[in-house]
């Protein structure tokens, strides 16, 4: 097998590992989450067919570069692969009897994400010009990108399955922060690119500084990330505990 291909898939496949280690109290069934990660799989085609749409509508690079950045990492990149995965997250796990506790939205966000982000990667290495060096580069940060976006949608719609009072809330927001850091991450990138061809000083400076800012993002996108791990894992330990326990609380306050 040759080893660019082998390179693409490696990232996805240690974060495929990485959450389900994660998951402690009622581990997925493997079959659900394999059916999840190809649904993420194709889910390049909406969101594809979506970005083709919008993409006429981008401002031009060579005399816009900052304005077409945005609508680029936004509303191309941003809205529409994080609309179709959310939608086909729904569909796939939303009235599902193994959607039970406030982790599993990370982890089957996570699962279909990565599947997302698998086919992706493939065809970003496999017709690059450096195979190896656009493997490596993508998957210390593209990939673990999409993995971050997925545990923010997943923790948003946890809340929205397990708090009905506040479901719509929840539910813009497992759309809309997603769609602001995959917006903002692409973004910075797509400003920096456009810039990078200019010989002015102004632009130069621009560049350095938006570098800058994406270091620094991708390091809080890690913290909010791990964060929201975190307290997911913790409400599903207590979510698991009241459904166990039924009569603890009433035993205690008598």
């Amino acid at each position: 097998m040759n080893i660019a291909f082998i390179s693409a898939i490696v990232p996805v496949v240690l974060l495929l590992i990485f959450i389900y280690r994660k998951d402690k109290g009622q581990p997925e069934p493997l079959g659900k989450l394999i059916l999840t990660f190809f649904v993420g799989c194709l889910s390049v085609i909406p969101a594809s067919l979506m970005e083709s749409l919008l993409m006429p509508l981008a401002p031009t690079a060579e005399s816009m570069p900052v304005l077409n950045g945005l609508f680029t990492g936004y509303c191309v990149a941003g809205l529409s692969e994080e609309l179709c995965k959310l939608l086909l997250l729904m569909w796939v796990i939303w009235r599902s009897r193994h959607f039970d506790e406030y982790f599993d939205g990370i982890v089957y966000a996570a699962y279909l994400s990565l599947g997302f982000a698998c086919v992706e990667n493939i065809g970003y290495v496999m017709q690059g010009s450096d195979p190896m060096g656009t493997a490596l580069m993508r998957g210390l940060l593209a990939v673990p990108a999409h993995f971050l976006f997925a545990v923010t949608m997943g923790y948003y719609l946890s809340l929205a399955k397990f708090d009905p009072s506040g479901r719509s809330k929840h539910l813009w927001r497992a759309l809309l922060y997603p769609v602001l850091l995959h917006g903002t991450y692409d973004a910075l990138l797509m400003v920096s690119s456009n810039l990078g061809g200019s010989d002015s000083t102004f632009s130069t400076g621009l560049t350095v500084v938006l570098f800058i800012a994406f270091v620094w993002f991708d390091i809080k996108m890690w913290r909010w990330g791990l964060r929201r791990i975190k307290r997911m894992q913790e409400r599903s330990r207590e979510h698991d505990f009241d459904r166990r326990h039924p009569f603890d609380g009433f035993i205690w306050n008598v």
